[in-house]
């Protein structure tokens, strides 16, 4: 644990896991350094009509925020009367933890209003920016000195006070102005870039890396009937042995309050891998790949919808989730 509270920097790479290759070295590197692991989804609500890529977007990160219950309005278009309103109603993030300012930086518009129903600061990238760096910058060396910057890191120091204590930066869900492949590429490489120049700034033994707790979560996006499978984090001991299964506990994500959870999402969990010099344990994992973690990685499996209280409580605005 470190002696200080730490601040927050959280790259959610949305639809963009299942495009990760070799070349993308600046993800492969922080998973090598960090702790690796699943966090588990539930499944899009059976409907008549299809979830869209809107709504999807939203539920997803909702469960990361666990705040399920208020994306229910805006995806439902339900915010637009009394009753959806007051169904909505529900805690700031400042005020569910300890008076935690939080920030997030996206460009979609669902996610604008969700985020700013929940007490967050909300702003697009060009936004943060705000024409501060000149035109000949590298944009991926813009958005880390700015983000950073969000959050009290400048010029190599940590400042005493800082805007914010959590961005979240959410990237994946751009408006379709070119062909998709062309706009998913953009993102991938952007989102590795970013990795890159951010571990670049925070080396080891600086003040800034004693100080910023880094967490990259990538999802696979939209997951249809046909998609294969063979992408669980069930545990494949003795898995096709119904006798021998009821010898080993239920594994703990499957599980909310001593009960079961209903309607987990086995397969497909978001990515995640977690950095902070000297905090964060390392584990054997050494590719950010779902084969790696499943077999490398330290941290398993955990409910998306702990990953908020688990960050929370590394900047001291909330108590242990979990052993």
């Amino acid at each position: 644990m470190a002696d200080k509270p730490s601040r927050g920097l959280v790259l959610y790479g949305d639809g963009l896991a299942r495009f990760i290759n070799p070349s993308h070295t600046h993800l492969h590197d922080l998973a090598s350094r960090g702790i690796c692991g699943f966090l588990s989804l539930s499944n899009s609500p059976p409907s008549v009509i299809a979830e869209t890529e809107d709504e999807r977007i939203v539920r997803e990160f909702a469960q990361l925020l666990d705040s399920c219950e208020a994306s229910l309005g805006v995806n439902a278009g339900a915010a637009t009367n009394l009753e959806g309103q007051q169904k909505c109603l529900m805690p700031t993030i400042s005020e569910r933890f300890m008076g935690m300012k939080a920030a997030i930086v996206t460009n979609h518009s669902n996610l604008k209003s969700f985020g700013g129903k929940l007490g967050f600061t909300v702003m697009q990238t060009d936004e943060m920016l705000k024409n501060k760096h000149p035109l000949s910058e590298p944009l991926v060396d813009a958005v880390t000195s700015e983000s950073l910057k969000l959050l009290g890191f400048q010029e190599g120091k940590a400042l005493e006070t800082s805007q914010f204590d959590l961005v979240f930066m959410h990237i994946g869900a751009r408006e379709k102005t070119k062909d998709q492949m062309d706009i998913i590429a953009d993102d991938i490489e952007y989102i590795n870039g970013l990795v890159g120049r951010i571990m670049q700034t925070v080396s080891p033994g600086s003040e800034i890396g004693s100080r910023l707790h880094l967490s990259l979560v990538m999802s696979y996006g939209a997951v249809s009937k046909d998609d294969d499978t063979s992408l669980s984090v069930l545990a494949t001991k003795d898995e096709n042995n119904s006798d021998l299964s009821l010898l080993f506990p239920r594994q703990s994500y499957t599980m909310k309050g001593g009960n079961p959870r209903n309607n987990v999402r086995h397969h497909y969990p978001m990515l995640i891998t977690q950095w902070q010099y000297a905090v964060t344990r390392k584990d054997m994992a050494k590719t950010f790949s779902f084969e790696d973690f499943k077999e490398n990685g330290g941290n398993l499996t955990i409910p998306a919808d702990r990953f908020l209280h688990e960050v929370a409580f590394k900047l001291w605005k909330a108590p242990k989730y979990g052993a």
